[in-house]
C-alpha cells in the first residue's frame, strides 16, 4: 500500500472521530454546560499538527453529519518514516499503521475539563479578587518563616494598631494590638503552653481558691508570648488585675496578644514596634484613670524607669517590684546604691531556678533555633567567638561546640574565664580573633562589647548578634552613617554594606536574638514564670516592714518547692533522708537543701550583693503546707 492511501485512510480517520463539543458523544464523562458551550463556540480555533502544517477550514457542506475540523484535502500529508499519528485536539487519540498495510485507531484518553476551567482565567480580575491575589502572595512568602520570626504581620493592612479602634467580642477596646481577628489562633498556642508549663498550671490550680493575689494591680512589661500569657491567666485565677506592655519591640506573638485581648486582658504590643511605640505602650498600661498599680513585673527595667521618671508618686502605694532580667537588676542595684530605691524589690535573675535553668539551658537550645531560622548557617567548622561566659554564654557554648564548631570566649572575670578554659574552650580577646570569625556572639548584660572598631575588621559575610536582654552590647547606631548601605534581606534580617563591597549579616538589629527571631523551650519558661509568681504573692502579702527599700532574693525553700513541681513531668523520685541523715547533715529532712547564701556562689560575675531574704510570709507558708511541702 502506497503511503498516499495510508495517509488518505488516517485522515478519514481523523474526520470520524473530531467533533465540536455540542456533539460530544454520551459517554463523555463532564456534559457540557450551555455557557461552555458558547465559550467553545466563540473561541478562535487553534492550528492543528506541526507549525509547518496549515490551519484548515471547518467543513460546511449539507449532508455532514458533523462539522469536521479538517478535511482530507487541506490535511498535509506526514512523512513515508511516521509509524502513528497523534491528534492534539483529541487528548492524545492515535492511529496506527499495522503490518498488514491497514489503519487502526489507539485507544484515547479523554480528559475531563470542568465547565468553569477555563473561564477561571479569561476571566479579567475584579479589584477584590487582585487584592485576594496579592493577599495570598504575601501570605504564602511570610509563611516560609515561623509566625515568631515574622518581621510584620502577613496582613497587607499596614495601618498602625495605635490609629485603629479595636474592641473584643464582649465590647471592650481597652487594648491595642495587631489585630483582634487572630484571637482564635493565640488561644491554641496558650493551650499548647500550657501542657509544657506544669508548675505554673499546678499552681493556679492548687491556690486559686485562696486568691493570694485578690486585690493586687500588677503592671507588667515582659516579652507577650503564650508562655507569658499562660503567667498573666494564672496570676488573674489568683487574684490580681493585669495591664501588660511588651519589653521588647520583636518578641511579641501579634495572635497572643489577641487571644489576651480577647480575655479581658488590657494588652499593649505588636511586633514591630517602633522605639516611640515602644514607650507609648508602656505609659498606656501605667497612665490609666481609676486604675493604679500597686505591684510592678519587669523585665530589663523599662517599666520601672518609665514610673520612676514620669510618674514618681505611684510608688508611694506600689508594695513591691519582681525582677527578672540581668540589665533590670544591675538598674535596681543602682539605685539601691544612690539611695532612690522606695520600695522593696525581688531579685529573680539571681534564683537557683532561674539562673541555672532558664539562663543555661534555655540559651542552649535557642540559640541554635535562632541562628538557622535567620540565616540557614551551617555550624560545622565554623569559628565562632561567644562573648561572656555566664550562664548564657555556658548555653551558648556548650550548644555550638556539640554541632561541630570552632568556639572562642571572650570574659572579664577571671573565675568564669579558668571554667570556660576547663570546659576546652580558648579564652581570647575579642581583637585578637575578630578578622577571622564567622559569628560573633555577645551575651555579658554591658554595653559597647562590639563596637564600630570591631565591626570595620569583621570579615565578609560574619554574622553579628546578641544573646543578651539589652541591645546596648553591640554598638549599631555606630552603623547608621551614610558611607554604610543598609539591606533587608528577609524577617529581622540585614546585610550591612561597607564601601569597598564587604558586608555584615545583623541580626534583630543587635537585639534578643531567641525571643526576637524564634522562640523559646516552653518549659524551662515554666520555672521562671513560677518563681515571678511566687515572688509576687510573697511581697503582695508581706507586712509593711518585713522587707525594707532594697533587692532580696526569694528564700531558698521557694526554689526548692519550683524545682519539686517539675520532677513529675519526668517521673523523678527524690531520695528522702533519713533522721539519722538529716541530724548528721544539720538539716531538715524536707528542706532547704542550700544555704540562703548558694545563690551569691552562681553570681561570680555580677558585682553586686542582694540582701538575704526574710522568712517567708504566712501566705507562702501555707502555701507550700497546700502543696505538700513542710
Amino acid at each position: 500500500m502506497s503511503v498516499q492511501v495510508v495517509a488518505a485512510k488516517m485522515a478519514e480517520v481523523e474526520l470520524k472521530d473530531v467533533s465540536v463539543g455540542k456533539d460530544l458523544p454520551t459517554e463523555s464523562p463532564v456534559t457540557p454546560t450551555s455557557e461552555e458551550k458558547t465559550l467553545a463556540r466563540n473561541e478562535p480555533q487553534k492550528e492543528v499538527g506541526s507549525s509547518a502544517s496549515a490551519a484548515a477550514e471547518p467543513s460546511t457542506k449539507a449532508g455532514e453529519g458533523s462539522r469536521g475540523l479538517l478535511t482530507p484535502s487541506a490535511a498535509k500529508m506526514p512523512q513515508a518514516s511516521a509509524m502513528k499519528h497523534s491528534d492534539p485536539q483529541q487528548n492524545g487519540g492515535e492511529a496506527f499503521v499495522n503490518r498488514d498495510g491497514t489503519v487502526a485507531e489507539a485507544p484515547r484518553m479523554k480528559k475531563i475539563q470542568f465547565a468553569d476551567q477555563k473561564q477561571e482565567f479569561n476571566k479579567r480580575p475584579s479589584k477584590i479578587g487582585r487584592r485576594s491575589l496579592s493577599r495570598s502572595i504575601s501570605q504564602s512568602s511570610t509563611d516560609s518563616y515561623s509566625s515568631a520570626a515574622s518581621y510584620t504581620d502577613s496582613s497587607d493592612d499596614e495601618t498602625s494598631p495605635r490609629d485603629k479602634q479595636q474592641k473584643n467580642s464582649k465590647g471592650n477596646g481597652d487594648f491595642c494590638i495587631k489585630n483582634i481577628k487572630q484571637a482564635d489562633f493565640g488561644r491554641r498556642e496558650i493551650e499548647i503552653a500550657e501542657q509544657e508549663m506544669p508548675a505554673l498550671m499546678a499552681l493556679r490550680k492548687r491556690a486559686q481558691g485562696e486568691k493570694p493575689l485578690a486585690g493586687a494591680k500588677v503592671v507588667g512589661c515582659t516579652h507577650i508570648t503564650a508562655q507569658t500569657a499562660v503567667l498573666m491567666e494564672t496570676l488573674s485565677a489568683l487574684g490580681a488585675q493585669c495591664r501588660w506592655a511588651a519589653c521588647n519591640i520583636y518578641s511579641t506573638q501579634n495572635e497572643v496578644a489577641a487571644a489576651l485581648a480577647e480575655g479581658g486582658f488590657s494588652v499593649f504590643a505588636w511586633k514591630g514596634e517602633s522605639e516611640d511605640d515602644f514607650w507609648w505602650c508602656i505609659d498606656r498600661c501605667v497612665n490609666v484613670e481609676g486604675w493604679q498599680p500597686n505591684m510592678i513585673l519587669d523585665d530589663g527595667g523599662d517599666l520601672t524607669h518609665w514610673i520612676y521618671k514620669k510618674y514618681p508618686n505611684m510608688f508611694k502605694k506600689i508594695k513591691g517590684i519582681v525582677e527578672e532580667s540581668v540589665t533590670g537588676v544591675h538598674r535596681l542595684y543602682q539605685l539601691s546604691k544612690a539611695g532612690k530605691l522606695c520600695v522593696p524589690a525581688m531579685n529573680v535573675n539571681d534564683s537557683v531556678t532561674k539562673q541555672k535553668f532558664d539562663n543555661l539551658y534555655c540559651c542552649r537550645e535557642s540559640i541554635l533555633d535562632g541562628l538557622k531560622r535567620t540565616t540557614d548557617v551551617m555550624f560545622g567548622g565554623k569559628q565562632v567567638v561567644v562573648c561572656g561566659y555566664g550562664e548564657v554564654g555556658k548555653g551558648c557554648c556548650a550548644a555550638l561546640k556539640a554541632m561541630g564548631s570552632i568556639v572562642y570566649v571572650t570574659e572579664i572575670d577571671p573565675i568564669c574565664a579558668l571554667q570556660a578554659c576547663m570546659d576546652g574552650f580558648r579564652l581570647v580577646k575579642l581583637n585578637e580573633v575578630i578578622r577571622q570569625v564567622d559569628i560573633v556572639i555577645t551575651c555579658t548584660g554591658n554595653k559597647n562589647v562590639v563596637v564600630r572598631e570591631h565591626l570595620d575588621r569583621m570579615k565578609n559575610g560574619c554574622i553579628v548578634c546578641n544573646m543578651g536582654h539589652s541591645n546596648t552590647e553591640i554598638d549599631v547606631a555606630s552603623l547608621r552613617t551614610p558611607e554604610l548601605t543598609w539591606e533587608r534581606v528577609r524577617s529581622q534580617v540585614d546585610h550591612v554594606i561597607w564601601p569597598d563591597g564587604k558586608r555584615i549579616v545583623l541580626l534583630a538589629e543587635g537585639r534578643l536574638l531567641n525571643l526576637s527571631c524564634s522562640t523559646v523551650p516552653t518549659f524551662v519558661l515554666s520555672i521562671t514564670a513560677t518563681t515571678q509568681a511566687l515572688a509576687l504573692i510573697e511581697l503582695y502579702n508581706a507586712p509593711e516592714g518585713r522587707y525594707k527599700q532594697d533587692v532580696y532574693l526569694l528564700p531558698k525553700k521557694m526554689d526548692e518547692y519550683v524545682a519539686s513541681l517539675h520532677l513529675p513531668t519526668f517521673d523523678a523520685h527524690l531520695t528522702e533522708l533519713t533522721d539519722e541523715q538529716a541530724k548528721y547533715l544539720g538539716l531538715n529532712k524536707n528542706g532547704p537543701f542550700k544555704p540562703n547564701y548558694y545563690s551569691e556562689l552562681i553570681r561570680v560575675s555580677s558585682g553586686q550583693t542582694a540582701t538575704s531574704p526574710e522568712p517567708m510570709h504566712d501566705s507562702l507558708l501555707n502555701l507550700c503546707e497546700l502543696c505538700g511541702i513542710q
